[in-house]
């Protein structure tokens, strides 16, 4: 039976992973050779498609690398900004190793962002509870609030100089400083930047797995 692509309507090997006209990627078809000694191999099913995602597999892999890669993109990392580039490292490494496991080893770009943001997603929450947990220690149990209070008062002051030098209105000014220097303010604006953190490292993560799918995922070479 002639195998023909749905996209260019070319005829295409059942064997081939993608179309060698367009490059659309096709289902694989495999051979099953279980049947009994002597007796000739059977054509098997449809096995997998290179823009599906076994999410057994994806999600135990995602879960391995985001926790360790989330923890140390939080907001009182030692690595600071620098580990950022981790969350993106670890949606790539995802898919990298998801595609050890694949036979064959092909994978669509959407299917490596989707494999990078549930890393994402998954590295953004331990960065939000590395973070909250962080503070909690830092406050109570080592007895920094004192520090901690100085800093923000310090930064809380900056902001309010540089809103009065850019000609804001006073009461304005006046306002942002009430809401910067009080207890809800305060909390409120801390879990901002945890969630703008989270927010980032999700779309890192997406495109360290649309990158790595697409440079580990391209096919090696397309019989013509």
């Amino acid at each position: 039976m002639e195998v023909t692509c749905s996209r260019c309507h070319q005829t295409v090997q059942p064997g081939d992973c993608f179309c060698p006209f367009c490059g659309l990627p096709q289902l694989v078809y495999t051979a099953d050779v279980s049947g009994a000694p002597g007796q000739p191999e059977r054509a098997g099913e449809v096995v997998r498609d290179a823009g599906s995602v076994d999410w057994k597999a994806a999600l135990r892999l995602a879960l391995m690398l985001a926790i360790p890669a989330g923890a140390l993109c939080s907001m009182y990392s030692p690595a600071g900004i620098l580990a950022l580039p981790l969350m993106g490292g670890a949606g790539a490494w995802a898919v990298a190793l998801y595609m050890r496991s694949r036979r064959p080893a092909w994978i669509t770009i959407g299917a490596g962002a989707r494999i990078g943001l549930v890393t994402g997603i998954l590295g953004s929450w331990a960065a939000a509870v590395t973070t909250g947990i962080s503070l909690y220690a830092m406050r109570f149990w080592m007895h920094h609030g004192t520090a901690l209070d100085a800093e923000w008062l310090a930064q809380s002051n900056q902001s309010i100089q540089l809103l009065a030098s850019r000609g804001f209105d006073a009461q304005i000014v006046a306002m942002y400083k009430a809401i910067m220097l009080s207890p809800e303010g305060h909390a409120g604006l801390m879990l901002y930047s945890i969630g703008f953190l989270a927010i980032i490292l999700l779309g890192i993560s997406v495109a360290g797995g649309a990158l790595g799918a697409r440079f580990l995922g391209r096919p090696r070479s397309i019989e013509q």
